[in-house]
């Protein structure tokens, strides 16, 4: 049950209302998440802007594997939800891939290792080792692409511990809950 608000248009505060109109009008409809989040302009704006500029970090195969496994790590089922429609989607992922992503892992080698280094970030609380380092350099990324990894962890956790503690009703097609699969 939703411990806030999804603000109708004519609520939302004229500080938010042109970053949600511009998701509303890429997605199709307002996620709830959207809608609630849009209550402060300050924490929403910020975080579309981040959104904006790390959709160009990696690939969108990495990111949406990415957002998966933070996703489960964190036990967000609003967010594996959205990430798990995103990645079939948009990402062109299988429901394989889907679940591989879930589990910290991908059927491509590199893709396999960033996604095991953000699952270790996020588990580890980035306290990851020299050798968790070597493995996600030694597949090809830079310090630059780790960095990129360190922020997609950081920018996915905080939409799952808001989507967590507000507990939003959902709008995406439900998966089955972190931790069940």
């Amino acid at each position: 049950m939703a411990r806030t608000v999804a603000l109708k248009q004519e609520q939302v505060p004229v500080e938010s209302k042109s970053t949600l109109d511009a998701f509303t009008k890429n997605i199709g409809f307002t996620p709830n998440m959207m809608a609630a989040f849009a209550q402060s302009p300050i924490a929403f704006n910020s975080w579309a802007t981040l959104l904006g500029s790390m959709s160009k970090a990696l690939d969108v195969k990495t990111r949406d594997s990415i957002g998966l496994a933070v996703s489960e790590v964190n036990g967000c089922n609003y967010c594996l939800a959205v990430h798990s429609f995103t990645a079939e989607h948009m990402a062109k992922l299988s429901a394989d891939d889907i679940i591989l992503a879930r589990k910290g892992h991908a059927n491509d080698p590199k893709r396999d290792a960033a996604v095991q280094f953000a699952r270790k970030v996020i588990e580890t609380r980035g306290h990851v080792s020299d050798a968790d380092l070597k493995a996600v350099r030694e597949v090809g990324y830079t310090d630059a692409n780790i960095i990129e990894i360190v922020a997609l962890v950081a920018m996915y956790t905080l939409t799952n511990f808001f989507n967590n503690v507000f507990d939003h009703e959902k709008d995406f097609p439900a998966v089955a809950p972190a931790g069940s699969i």
